[in-house]
């Protein structure tokens, strides 16, 4: 399919990246997942231009970009709460957007709720895929735009649609989530809380964290009340995925996220339910966060019905024949 040319960037934004469902297959090789930090709000933009689940998007973190367009383009934006203008005029979020050529998306000030928003371009942005995916991994250099995060004057691409969408869509007002300064995940206990105390256990289940400013897409640090080891804080190198939760020699837990290493050395007192994976993605510094234990078959069914609800968000949207 060809590209085009879409967008030119004015500004950056603090941290603006190619992102999609992420790279999968190569952890044994050291190459982390990567991909959207918030898989439900990431699905949603795709959604409202009519995209596929695992077309390429810019994920937008806590202050956004100014981009100006090159052509004709239908785009949509969901996720944290931002302030959207283009040329100016607030535009909504969580519908399709038509934008002219000369028209700027902009992303005026910081987010004022949630962290991260995704804007999706119809058909996708195009950039090249690197181990079967377009994600950007910043800490290895590599996908996205040139391994790294947007710079100003970079001009974006994306696949020229066959056609564009005849309809605005809209997501239903009770399907847009509402991102809270304390958000509360499921755990399931494990694999290694044999090595934390009972103590040190119950103080994870029933203190509030703060999540602190030394944390990104790889991990979130949080601060708080210390969860005890019985003995020894390190073990054997063992194999890492997104939503473990490390307990390093400071006693103080780190949520491993979407960039997360694919191997580490630091017991793991549990494991972050896949759906509450996404919900944490839109936490930002000095939000709140609290664990409660889950069974291993309430985490499958809620990893169930997430997936469930992502694969019938396109029948779910309301559909407005105004284009």
């Amino acid at each position: 399919m060809k590209g085009m040319d879409v967008f030119r960037v004015v500004k950056p934004g603090f941290f603006t990246s190619v992102q999609d469902l992420g790279r999968f297959g190569f952890q044994r090789f050291g190459v982390p997942v990567s991909g959207a930090m918030d898989k439900y709000a990431f699905a949603c933009a795709n959604a409202l231009v009519g995209n596929t689940a695992n077309d390429a998007c810019l994920e937008v973190t806590l202050l956004g970009p100014e981009l100006e367009a090159l052509c004709p383009l239908q785009v949509a934006v969901a996720g944290a709460s931002f302030s959207v203008l283009v040329n100016g005029e607030v535009a909504p979020m969580w519908e399709t957007l038509n934008v002219k050529k000369g028209d700027v998306v902009a992303f005026s000030g910081s987010a004022e709720s949630g962290c991260r928003a995704y804007l999706a371009v119809r058909d996708g942005i195009d950039v090249p895929v690197v181990l079967g995916s377009r994600s950007t991994y910043v800490r290895g250099g590599f996908g996205g735009c040139e391994g790294r995060s947007l710079r100003g004057g970079d001009v974006l691409r994306a696949f020229a649609p066959l056609q564009f969408l005849k309809e605005r869509r809209v997501l239903p007002a009770e399907l847009v989530p509402k991102y809270e300064s304390e958000v509360m995940v499921d755990v399931v206990l494990g694999p290694q809380e044999d090595m934390f105390t009972s103590e040190g256990i119950e103080t994870f289940l029933s203190q509030e964290y703060t999540l602190t400013t030394e944390s990104d897409r790889m991990g979130y640090r949080l601060d708080g009340a210390v969860v005890r080891h019985k003995g020894a804080t390190e073990i054997v190198t063992d194999a890492l995925c997104a939503g473990a939760v490390q307990v390093p020699g400071n006693c103080k837990p780190i949520v491993l996220m979407a960039d997360a290493q694919t191997t580490g050395g630091y017991p793991k007192i549990a494991t972050v339910t896949t759906p509450d994976v996404s919900r944490l993605g839109q936490a930002k510094p000095s939000d709140k966060v609290r664990f409660r234990k889950v069974s291993l078959t309430e985490a499958r069914e809620g990893y169930l019905a997430f997936h469930a609800s992502l694969s019938r968000l396109e029948e779910r949207l309301v559909k407005r024949r105004v284009f």
